[in-house]
């Protein structure tokens, strides 16, 4: 084994062993350069994570071998573009599947009149909370209780939504009614 030698990473030196860089030194002098690789062939920031976060817990397990190639970052590039066009085709497999069982499914929409068309339409002009309140409560006519379970809120949390959403409704109703008048 050769004598413990300095590598230089981020200004600041550590200590190689046995020739192989600690991972974490690598891990932080790689990481930025990876991510933007990821991130260019994902088109996306939480799939670049991922598969960066994938490709570097490869390089962590086989540390020892892949730490002594020439080019460790080399290897993790590879890693991240080959698992970037896996993840590709996947992606565009379950696109197609979803688009087979949406073209086989009718769906069904509520068939609204236009009085009731105009409420739902105030309706999704409420913030996300009170319009989830109240489409559950006055759509699928669910009580308060069933409302918390759906959305994992507290009862009293759901009761003060319904009412704003009522409040918020009835003005925006309101200023609608006198708009047509």
């Amino acid at each position: 084994m050769s004598e413990p030698a300095d590598r230089v990473g981020e200004g600041v030196a550590t200590p190689v062993v046995g020739g192989v860089e600690p991972f974490e030194a690598f891990y932080r002098r790689e990481y930025d350069r990876a991510v933007r690789l990821a991130y260019v062939l994902s088109g996306s920031q939480w799939g670049a994570e991922d598969l960066v976060q994938d490709a570097f817990v490869s390089a962590h397990r086989n540390w020892q071998t892949i730490g002594s190639y020439e080019s460790p970052a080399g290897w993790v590039r590879r890693v991240i573009a080959n698992r970037s066009v896996s993840r590709y085709r996947r992606r565009a497999a379950e696109g197609r599947a979803l688009l087979k069982m949406a073209a086989s499914s009718r769906r069904v929409l509520p068939d609204l009149s236009p009085e009731t068309e105009e409420v739902w339409d105030a309706v999704r002009r409420l913030p996300r909370r009170q319009a989830q309140v109240v489409a559950l409560t006055y759509l699928d006519g669910l009580s308060l209780q069933e409302v918390a379970d759906v959305l994992d809120v507290a009862v009293p949390t759901v009761g003060t939504h319904l009412q704003r959403g009522r409040k918020a409704l009835s003005h925006i109703l309101a200023i609608a009614e006198e708009v047509e008048s």
